[in-house]
């Protein structure tokens, strides 16, 4: 019989400490991403678009009298700039804060840094822990909340290290960052322990780990998903000349076009896909090896399949029906409140024979 091993429990102390310490700096990097798009200057989108909403609550006077013909005045309105004008490139260095605007810059990397900075501390106490178990620090909902919220911040920065201009999702990043944490430490703590001897298993490194990378960046994708709706619904109504709330236009305006969110949560969904349909296949070769069947209809099984049909209808419908936009937009977020719900939900009301992790 297999003696488990005691735990650290100097090992899982200092995990909790790191863990807050990560809490109260994320704080910092949400503050210092707030001051960025409040104090941040607009880029040349940005710039473009107050224009146009300044155009489209007073067409009149942007009227002149081009010239007279035979005396009569030949009267010429300004030209109607397309959406595609205005959504072809999106926000060069973040939600407003253009290279050559110090004070927004500035605060900019202020957010970065301090976000580089808690994720250090977060990744330390996720290290932590697993030395606390000597295990994969992944055996409860607790433990994969804050494994998969550093993940989410290791795409996020390896995004920035590759030079890809995303630093318009850090605010939304450390947000969802907080509530996961809070909710990790509040709701969802367990103590360290050892695991059932049904999760003593290498698939456990495998499949799950898995698992927590394709939900980290379906989270990418689903936050950009998210805002080009909103971004979306800015361009038709600038495009059609309706009048814009200036307050609502500069928050809009401080985000990359509508086309490039598109794009970039379309590019997420689509890379990430195939590790989300290995996460599935090596979950049914762990299930045959642990409870003798590869598929049972378990409900954690069950809920991981539709996300994957609903992710592969996006995915087939974007390649050839040509959707895109809004349509493609819900059926992305369907999909991911899917891949949440079998999180959440199934683990916490639904009973299955997953439900032994615990909360």
């Amino acid at each position: 019989m297999t003696i488990a091993a005691a735990v650290n429990e100097n090992a899982a102390n200092l995990s909790n400490y790191l863990i807050y310490s990560a809490m109260t700096v994320y704080t910092l990097a949400f503050l210092a991403h707030i001051a960025e798009w409040t104090f941040g200057s607009r880029s040349k989108v940005a710039t473009t678009s107050a224009a146009l909403v300044k155009e489209a609550a007073a067409p009149v006077a942007t009227v002149k009298v081009a010239q007279r013909v035979g005396g009569t005045a030949v009267i010429e309105r300004p030209k109607v700039i397309t959406r595609a004008s205005t959504s072809d490139r999106g926000i060069a260095d973040g939600p407003g804060a253009a290279g050559t605007d110090e004070q927004g810059d500035m605060y900019g990397r202020i957010a970065i840094s301090l976000t580089v900075l808690a994720w250090a501390l977060h990744v330390g106490g996720v290290v932590a822990r697993a030395v606390s178990v000597g295990r994969a620090p992944w055996g409860n909902m607790y433990e994969f909340s804050t494994t998969f919220g550093a993940t989410v911040v290791t795409a996020y920065l390896v995004l920035l290290l590759l030079g890809k201009k995303v630093r318009w999702i850090g605010l939304f990043l450390t947000t969802a960052v907080l509530l996961d944490l809070g909710l990790a430490v509040s709701v969802l703590y367990t103590a360290s322990d050892q695991l059932v001897p049904a999760l003593h298993s290498y698939w456990l490194w495998i499949h799950v780990s898995c698992a927590i990378i394709s939900g980290a960046l379906f989270f990418l994708g689903a936050v950009s998903t998210f805002l080009f709706l909103f971004r979306d619904r800015y361009e038709v109504a600038l495009t059609e000349g309706r009048v814009t709330d200036p307050r609502w236009a500069n928050i809009m305006s401080r985000l990359p076009a509508a086309a490039s969110l598109d794009k970039f949560s379309y590019r997420v969904n689509a890379a990430v896909f195939p590790l989300w349909t290995f996460t599935i296949v090596a979950g049914a070769i762990w299930a045959e090896a642990a409870w003798g069947r590869y598929w049972g209809w378990d409900p954690k099984e069950t809920w991981s399949f539709i996300t994957w049909v609903i992710y592969a209808c996006y995915l087939h419908a974007r390649a050839t029906a040509g959707w895109k936009g809004r349509k493609a937009a819900y059926l992305a977020l369907l999909a991911f409140a899917c891949f949440i719900f079998n999180y959440y939900g199934v683990n916490i009301f639904i009973t299955g024979k997953h439900s032994y992790a615990g909360v």
